[in-house]
Order: C-alpha cells, then structure tokens, then sequence
C-alpha cells in the first residue's frame, strides 16, 4: 500500500491557515460534534472481531507513557472514557468509541513500553499493525508525542509504518504545560522536521495539554473535519 496517496489526506482544512470566519466555524464545529454523547461500542482483541467497516474513524496511538486516555478524555470532556493507569501499557486492545453516530474513535495499544511480557506485548502491536494496513474507514492517525522528550526512535518506527500503510497521520504533542516556551518550541520543530520526511504525514503539528486544555479546540476542529455529515 506503500505507493497509494494517504487516505484521508485532502479532506482537513488546517485551522490557522483558513481566514478569521472558517477558523472560528472550524472550532465551533469541533465543539459541537464533541459536545455530543460519547459511547465506548467494544474492544476488539484479535483483528477476526473488528465489524464490517462503516463511520469514518479517527485513531490515537503513541509510547505507552504519553498521556493517550488522558487527551481522549480531555477531548471528550468525559474524566473517564478512556480509562487511565498509573502503570504504563494499560490499553490492551483496539477500544471504539462512537462519537454522535458520526466518527468512531479509536484507543490503541501504547507501543515503546508495556508492563507485560512480550508475548502479549507483541501480540498487542500486531494487531495494531494489521488494522493500521487493512482500515479502510481510517481517516487519520493522532500519533502522539510526549512534548518534553520530542520523537523517539519507536515513534520514527510507526511513522514509516504509516507510509507503508498509506494512512495520514498528524503529530500531536501532549503535556505541553510541562515544558516552558524554548523546550516547546524545540520539540515542535523537531516534530515538523520528522513530518517533513513522511509522505504521510499531516504538515501541521499540534501543541496539546490535557490539563489546561491547551489545543483542545483545534485538535477538536481537525477532527471534526473528518466526520460524516450530521
């Protein structure tokens, strides 16, 4: 699938980039859609129990440590959607969640570190894997980026990954409240610079923080963009 153009690649209008009226339409409408009921659907353990493809989705993956539920929760305004863990690798398989009957949400297994052994950590990341090559609905990727440390090697790893796959991706920092505005400023640019060599990848990085909700709206916004008409 190396050589197909990204799915989902054309369908978002970067907020920022639009005029004054389309950014504040963008935000409000990614304030609506997750102002709407959240519902956890199912989690699926094995790839032979995915249902037949249907909503467009949007997933989130990243390291094991990176804030993944906590960002999800954040998005949703709900303090426990996605269930969190002091333990890194608490998601232990591919969870949906139905957004307003429009976008499917998508929770995947951390990668990186896991407190498991490896052959359930290994297990964990093909499944992964063959539902990142075979979705389909799968309209983005959120691949997330703990802000403090910038991308890691496992992180280069499924961005190639995502090329293979021909499926988009945007870089999203998180804890972005624990980093001051130099540490930030750097890790967006490596971010961009990591971008850049990825024909998959989405060129606009956003900056996020699930405890002052820093870049909640335009992350909201951006997914919006790629549900289905209400």
């Amino acid at each position: 699938m190396g050589d197909h153009a990204p799915r989902g690649g054309a369908v978002l209008t970067t907020v920022g980039a639009a005029s004054p009226t389309e950014n504040a339409a963008a935000l409000e409408a990614g304030r609506l859609l997750f102002a709407a009921e959240c519902r956890f659907l199912y989690g699926v353990a094995k790839l032979d129990q995915l249902p037949e493809a249907s909503l467009p989705e949007v997933a989130f993956v990243g390291r094991s440590n990176v804030g993944k539920s906590s960002l999800i929760n954040a998005l949703t305004g709900r303090k426990s959607l996605a269930r969190t863990s002091q333990s890194p690798g608490h998601t232990r398989q591919l969870n949906f969640f139905s957004l307003a009957d429009r976008l499917l949400l998508v929770d995947m297994p951390g990668y990186g570190y896991a407190k498991a052994s490896r052959k359930d950590a290994a297990s964990w990341q093909a499944l992964a894997r063959d539902y990142l090559r075979g979705r389909q609905t799968l309209r983005r990727l959120c691949l997330l980026i703990d802000a403090r440390h910038g991308p890691k090697e496992s992180d280069r790893d499924m961005m190639t990954l995502l090329d293979q796959a021909a499926v988009t991706f945007q870089i999203v920092l998180t804890k972005a409240d624990k980093c001051g505005a130099a540490g930030l400023a750097a890790a967006r640019e490596a971010a961009l610079g990591e971008v850049a060599k990825h024909p998959a990848g989405h060129p606009e990085v956003l900056v996020t923080s699930a405890l002052d909700a820093r870049g909640i709206p335009e992350l909201r916004a951006a997914i919006a963009a790629l549900a289905s008409p209400g």
